[in-house]
């Protein structure tokens, strides 16, 4: 499969570069707002944001109405396909997703800013966001509903696993695995064959070099133990 088809099945597309559905983000806040700009520069149509705080329906947030929550678009659920990771909240994210399912609802495709290169010998599950800058080399593995935000550099052999969010500006060294609900703060960097734990939190700017263990946080230069979390 070369660049361009592997890029429009990404997109949710047909091979002809036809749009399959219009899809809905779950979550008006910036990061919603960041997957709407990005849809924007892949020519995929929105059809507007869900939130399930009532006082948020029927306004209108960067030109695009906020629907309500599933129940407020039970018609449309043959015509759009929701995206999950416009929330940054790994929890937040688990939960829309499994809700989403519940309810029926299509769950979108993986978003890729053009500028992205995929090769053959990485693989993306379902679900995710990768946005513009981001770096992924060589036989990476990106599970499903993970965001990556801008500026990202991912090396070789490293795996992202469900739900994963990893914030602008973060470099990952070859051989790490980043755990089922991590969170990696903004600008932090991640030593070679490290592992992250599931449900973790890693302070923005921090330096990793050793195992971190699932539900902890560990924040500074080099990140240090701070605090369990539940």
């Amino acid at each position: 499969m070369g660049r361009n088809d592997q890029s429009r099945c990404s997109f949710g597309c047909r091979r002809d570069g036809s749009i399959i559905k219009t899809i809905v983000i779950w979550g008006c806040g910036g990061h919603g707002r960041e997957v709407l700009h990005l849809c924007g520069q892949i020519g995929i149509e929105v059809a507007g944001f869900l939130d399930e705080r009532p006082e948020f329906k029927g306004q209108i947030i960067d030109d695009i109405p906020v629907l309500g929550d599933l129940p407020d678009i039970s018609s449309l659920q043959e015509q759009v396909k929701i995206v999950c990771a416009g929330v940054g909240d790994p929890f937040l994210k688990k939960r829309l997703v499994e809700k989403t399912r519940k309810f029926g609802f299509q769950l979108a495709d993986t978003l890729v800013h053009p500028s992205v290169f995929i090769s053959k010998r990485n693989h993306l599950g379902v679900g995710n966001v990768i946005c513009e800058g981001t770096i992924i080399t060589t036989n990476v593995v990106i599970d499903n509903f993970v965001i990556i935000n801008r500026g990202v550099n991912i090396s070789h052999d490293d795996r992202i696993e469900d739900y994963v969010t990893v914030a602008p500006g973060v470099q990952i060294g070859g051989n790490v695995t980043i755990q089922e609900g991590a969170y990696i703060g903004i600008g932090s960097s991640i030593r070679e064959k490290t592992t992250i734990g599931s449900w973790s939190v890693i302070g923005g700017g921090s330096f990793v070099k050793e195992d971190v263990p699932k539900q902890t946080l560990y924040a500074g230069v080099p990140a240090a133990f701070k605090k369990s979390l539940p």
